[in-house]
C-alpha cells in the first residue's frame, strides 16, 4: 500500500529498474522536441485559418519536453545509489508525478484547443467549446493532482484518491462529450479522408486517455513489489505521452492540410476566386501529404500563361488536377 504522497518518489528501486524509467525520459524528451520541430517546419503547409492547430501542437510537445527535462533532472539528481549499484533510492523531498500534472495543466488543455482548431464550428461555438473545454481539462488535471498529493490520508487509506479520481472522472466525461459533438459537426462539411483522419485522431486520443487513470491507480495495488509497479506506472505515463501529445499533433497536422487541399480545391472550382487571388496566403503554394500534391491554389493556375515558358507552362496540369481534386505525383524539391 501506498506509504506517502507521491508512490514514485517513495520507492526503492533495483538499477535494472531506474534505468528503464531513465530510457523512458529520455526518450520521450527527444521524440517531443522533435515533433515540436516538425510543427514548426510545416506550419506553413496549413492555411491560416487552422495553423492554430500548428502553434498548439508545437507549445504542447515544447512544454512536455521541458517537463521531461525536469524529469531527468529529477531522477538522476533525486536518487541515491547503494554502495554496490544495485539499488537507488529517492532522497528526501524528490518529485516526479507532481511534476506530469503541472506539464498537463499546461499541455491538456492546449489539447482542447489543437482538437477544436480544425473542427467545422461557427466562431462563437468555437469561442463557447474552447471555453468549456479549456476549463474542463485544466480541472481534469487539477482534481487529479489532488488525488495523488492527498491520495493517502498520511498511508492509512486511499479514500481521496478515489473520491477526487472520480471527481476529475467527470471533467473527462465532459471533454469527451465536447470530442464527439465536434467531430458531429465537422463530419458531414468534410470529405471522407478528413473526416477518417479527424475521427482516427480522436479515437487515438480517447484511447490513450484510458491509460492514465488505470497508472493513476497503480498505488492501490502496489502490494509488495512497489519498485516493480513505480516502473510500470511511469513508463505508462511515459509513453501515453509520446501517443498523446505527438502521435495526436501528427495526426490533427494531417487533418489541417486535408482542409487546406480542400479550401483550395473549392477556390479552384470558382466559389471564391476573388478570395484566392486577393489573399494567396489563404492556402500555402502546395500542400503536400504522404509525398503527393494533392491541391494547388488557383492562383498559381491564373499566373501560367498561354504558350508560356516550359517551366511555367509544366505547372498548369498540375495545378489544374490538383484544384479539381486528383493527387498528382511529382518530386518534392
Amino acid at each position: 500500500m501506498l506509504t506517502s504522497a507521491e508512490f514514485t518518489a517513495t520507492t526503492t528501486y533495483t538499477a535494472a529498474q531506474y534505468h528503464l524509467v531513465l530510457y523512458g525520459f529520455v526518450v520521450a524528451l527527444f521524440a517531443l522536441f522533435a515533433t515540436g520541430l516538425y510543427g514548426v517546419s510545416t506550419k506553413g503547409e496549413v492555411a491560416r485559418q487552422y495553423r492554430g492547430a500548428a502553434i498548439a501542437s508545437t507549445a504542447i510537445c515544447w512544454v512536455a519536453a521541458l517537463a521531461y527535462l525536469a524529469l531527468v533532472l529529477e531522477w538522476v539528481f533525486g536518487f541515491t545509489a547503494s554502495a554496490d549499484g544495485s539499488a537507488y533510492t529517492p532522497d528526501p523531498g524528490t518529485v516526479v508525478t507532481e511534476l506530469r500534472y503541472m506539464d498537463w495543466s499546461v499541455t491538456v488543455p492546449l489539447l482542447v484547443c489543437e482538437l477544436l482548431a480544425v473542427a467545422v464550428l461557427s466562431r462563437s461555438a468555437a469561442l463557447r467549446w474552447r471555453a468549456v473545454g479549456v476549463g474542463s481539462a485544466f480541472l481534469m488535471i487539477a482534481t487529479g493532482y489532488l488525488g495523488v498529493v492527498y491520495g493517502t490520508g498520511g498511508g492509512t487509506t486511499t479514500a481521496a484518491l478515489w473520491v477526487w479520481g472520480a471527481v476529475s472522472t467527470v471533467f473527462f466525461v465532459v471533454l469527451y462529450v465536447l470530442a464527439v459533438q465536434a467531430y458531429r459537426a465537422t463530419a458531414p462539411a468534410v470529405g471522407a479522408e478528413t473526416r477518417t483522419s479527424y475521427r482516427n485522431a480522436l479515437v487515438l486520443l480517447f484511447s490513450v486517455f484510458g491509460a492514465y487513470p488505470l497508472a493513476y491507480l497503480v498505488p492501490v495495488w502496489a502490494g509488495s513489489n512497489p519498485g516493480a509497479w513505480g516502473t510500470t506506472e511511469q513508463l505508462v505515463f511515459t509513453f501515453a505521452d509520446i501517443t498523446a501529445k505527438a502521435g495526436f499533433g501528427v495526426l490533427i497536422h494531417k487533418v489541417a492540410k486535408l482542409r487546406t487541399a480542400e479550401d483550395a480545391r473549392r477556390a479552384g472550382g470558382g466559389a471564391d476566386e476573388a478570395l484566392a487571388a486577393s489573399t494567396p496566403d489563404t492556402v500555402p503554394s502546395t500542400v503536400w501529404i504522404s509525398g503527393d500534391l494533392v491541391a494547388t491554389p488557383p492562383a498559381l493556375v491564373a499566373t501560367v500563361p498561354a504558350g508560356g515558358d516550359g517551366v511555367r507552362a509544366a505547372a498548369a496540369p498540375a495545378a489544374t488536377a490538383a484544384a479539381n481534386g486528383a493527387r498528382v505525383r511529382q518530386p518534392r524539391r
